[in-house]
């Protein structure tokens, strides 16, 4: 009898899963090329450097702060201040989401609240914060004032959405809080947490360089934008942008992965032994 030869896939699965991601690099450098180009093509028509510089006279003013130790140093006081501000509301969202999704009391007390910040505009919270906190505190309240909607709207859907037949069976069976927290709460939230906290990453940003730049602290990305605008450095303006910009895909690409690391449970019935 001769025994069966089963050939050996992994070797081939991973070129096919190479080739993917450098396919995936490819186009997303094509893209790049493609906008770099038709900034290029911009620069050319307007031809005021003032309005709008070349792209290789910004990457050669943002490689000259890279070497600069200030660069470094002020961009880590941004990050921890947007950080601070996204943890917390991020933290109190979740929280009170929860608690009004459960509660229609909590929720009537909340919910104007949260219609109040999103009707109100950011540059009077800015003003207003001013009165009531140092420069360097502005931006910390700002964002987490602005990211706080954005997170608490969908936990409230989200627990909104859990199967009502599952959680009277796991009542019925007396099955213990952890166990639905597991199995039927959190995986109805993550569909809505995840893409509320990349939201609310990429907005935290927006609106925590914006409270630098008004409240003016002196280690900060907004007061170089300030100081930049002032002096009218467009090619410095443009490239403490840049700068903004790739911390913000950054850090919502570092809160993808971590997210994809939580266990997301299963979405099953829960059986009376649990």
């Amino acid at each position: 009898m001769k025994a069966s030869i089963t050939p050996n896939k992994a070797p081939a699965d991973g070129r096919r899963g190479a080739g993917l991601i450098r396919m995936g690099f490819l186009k997303k450098a094509a893209v790049l090329v493609f906008w770099l180009l038709v900034w290029q093509l911009a620069y050319l028509a307007v031809n005021r450097e003032l309005y709008l510089p070349a792209p290789l006279t910004v990457l050669h003013r943002l490689a000259g702060l890279i070497r600069l130790k200030t660069f470094w140093v002020d961009t880590l006081w941004s990050v921890l201040r947007v950080a601070e501000g996204f943890i917390l509301a991020l933290a109190l969202a979740v929280l009170l989401g929860v608690a009004s999704g459960l509660s229609r009391l909590v929720h009537a007390l909340i919910s104007p609240v949260v219609t109040a910040i999103k009707a109100t505009p950011v540059m009077s919270f800015i003003m207003i914060a001013l009165f009531w906190f140092s420069s360097g505190q502005v931006p910390v309240f700002i964002c987490f004032l602005m990211c706080f909607p954005i997170v608490w709207t969908p936990m409230v859907e989200g627990i909104r959405n859990v199967d009502g037949q599952l959680l009277e069976m796991s009542r019925v069976f007396r099955v213990r809080l952890w166990v639905r927290i597991r199995r039927l709460y959190v995986p109805s939230l993550l569909p809505y947490f995840t893409p509320a906290c990349l939201n609310a990453l990429g907005y935290g940003w927006k609106v925590g360089v914006a409270a630098e730049v008004l409240s003016h602290p002196a280690r900060s990305i907004g007061s170089h934008m300030y100081e930049a605008k002032a002096y009218l450095d467009s090619a410095e303006l443009f490239a403490w942008t840049v700068v903004v910009i790739v911390l913000s895909m950054g850090f919502e690409r570092l809160f993808t992965l971590l997210i994809r690391r939580l266990p997301a449970g299963n979405r099953e019935v829960v059986r009376p032994d649990a």
